[in-house]
């Protein structure tokens, strides 16, 4: 018999059974089931509802299933059509007729909301963890190469001088933001809408002929939740926790494919400045000397996996009505795949930058007197010049560099003067012979020790910084 099967004298088709059942992937909600309804048990006996021998009795027979998914000897029935109906159906053949109890003033609509909502719960720390341990990564691989000078790029294009050791922090600070975006979710996950019954919750007072008198507050703190939520209709329809984790889920994605990115252009031979770890590459089938960043090809490319999830569901979100809708089935293949996705993608991440190989060398060989041009522009500017005058000059000096096939280094101090000598006032605004100081890459990377800036005491700050925050403090500049 079907929980909702009273009212029906014939059974479903064939392929409106298949189509219905949701027993293939919700079926890893076992756990949360049960212990929702163990708790609901107990609830239903301070209510008066059960006997304390029935309560009991409920109690062991929910555990018992427990054990049998536990040990892998839950054996599910093609009546089985979800979650809530194989665990009561096997409540059942255990405990008999008392197992009808159970779903006193309970409906699958709460009782599915309390178990994804109670499941997510479950998982959070644990993507916590995860993303902690990539940061650690990052700090660690960060130490270890921390005065290492190697280009920076805007657009793509060699830029100014940096550490590479400010350029792989620059994912920390990405990933601590997920980290918090997690904490603020959590907090909206651990509402409970069990209680609500089907969209129109119940009455309390057993003095009421319709009064059940279930204690919602018990049930969270026996949950572990930290408030209740306060529309039934809304509780039972209520899916922006998952969209928000989906986004969630979206956007520390999105980080990793940008790390990942990154790491592939690095690793080329055209810029050779990182080797990754065999142990996260793949060779090809027909080409002997490949080596293949697979492993950050697929961190890339899981980017859009993510994303579409989160689409899909507001998707779905957008044109229901109030209460639940069987449309809110669909909320559940996305949730479990952007979890299983990440509890990959982001130890798998944490593997790569553990084991990346840094070649300074390279990184070194790439820098180029053209990326001392902001300094330039800086040297003209102490020496009384506006800034977008000294921009001006400094681009015509690069300029005429280019002409005279030169480095800017070697370009004479004669050429600097004449690009000058018609436009400025006075002669201690121009060029002089101590300009050449400025063609000196580390150099140029100590001046920038603002905070956040990528000279090494500010790297230094950076990184002790990173540790307070991974060790759960607050972290003061001095």
């Amino acid at each position: 018999m079907k929980l909702w099967g009273g009212r029906f004298e014939g059974t479903p088709d064939e392929l409106m059974e298949r189509f219905n059942r949701s027993i293939g992937f919700d079926w890893r909600l076992w756990s949360v089931d049960i212990e929702g309804s163990i708790a609901y048990a107990k609830a239903l006996e301070r209510a008066g509802l059960l006997s304390a021998d029935e309560r009991e009795r409920l109690i062991q027979g929910l555990q018992a299933v427990a054990r049998e998914f536990e040990a892998g000897q839950f054996e599910f029935k093609p009546s089985d059509e979800d979650i809530h109906t194989a665990v009561e159906r096997r409540l059942g053949e255990l405990v008999g007729q008392v197992a009808g109890k159970l779903h006193t003033g309970r409906s699958r609509n709460d009782q599915v909301a309390t178990d994804l909502r109670l499941y997510l719960l479950k998982e959070i720390p644990g993507l916590r963890q995860q993303l902690s341990g990539l940061q650690e990564a990052i700090v660690v691989k960060a130490e270890q190469h921390l005065d290492v000078i190697m280009p920076g790029y805007t657009h793509l294009q060699r830029a100014q001088p940096v550490l590479f050791s400010h350029w792989l922090l620059s994912y920390f600070w990405m990933l601590q933001r997920d980290r918090e975006r997690l904490d603020e979710l959590e907090k909206r996950v651990a509402v409970l809408p069990l209680g609500a019954g089907a969209l129109a919750g119940h009455a309390t007072s057993l003095r009421s002929s319709a009064g059940l008198g279930i204690d919602r507050h018990f049930l969270a703190a026996e949950l572990g939740f930290r408030a209740v939520s306060e529309n039934s209709m809304d509780a039972v329809s209520d899916r922006d926790f998952v969209a928000e984790f989906l986004f969630w889920a979206a956007l520390v994605q999105v980080h990793l494919s940008r790390l990942a990115e990154e790491l592939i252009l690095w690793s080329s031979a055209e810029f050779g400045f990182v080797a990754l770890d065999e142990a996260y590459a793949t060779g090809s089938s027909l080409m002997p000397q490949k080596k293949n960043p697979d492993a950050l090809e697929l961190l890339r490319g899981k980017a859009g996996r993510m994303v579409g999830h989160l689409v899909a569901l507001l998707t779905v979100l957008k044109g229901l009505p109030s209460t639940y809708n069987k449309d809110l089935q669909e909320d559940k293949e996305p949730l479990f795949d952007a979890l299983d996705t990440l509890k990959l993608a982001l130890p798998v991440a944490a593997g790569v930058v553990r084991t990346l190989k840094v070649n300074a060398e390279a990184m070194a060989a790439a820098l180029d007197d053209g990326m001392l041009a902001t300094d330039l522009a800086d040297y003209l500017v102490r020496r009384g010049v506006p800034f977008r005058r000294s921009h001006e000059l400094v681009g015509r000096a690069v300029r005429r560099a280019e002409e005279l096939g030169l480095p800017l280094r070697e370009l004479p101090l004669a050429e600097f003067q004449a690009i000058t000598s018609a436009t400025l006032s006075t002669s201690s605004e121009a060029f002089d012979e101590d300009l050449y100081a400025v063609f000196d890459h580390r150099r140029s990377v100590e001046m920038r020790d603002s905070y956040g800036g990528t000279a090494t005491t500010a790297v230094r700050q950076q990184i002790e910084q990173a540790r307070a925050v991974l060790q759960g403090g607050n972290f003061t500049p001095t």
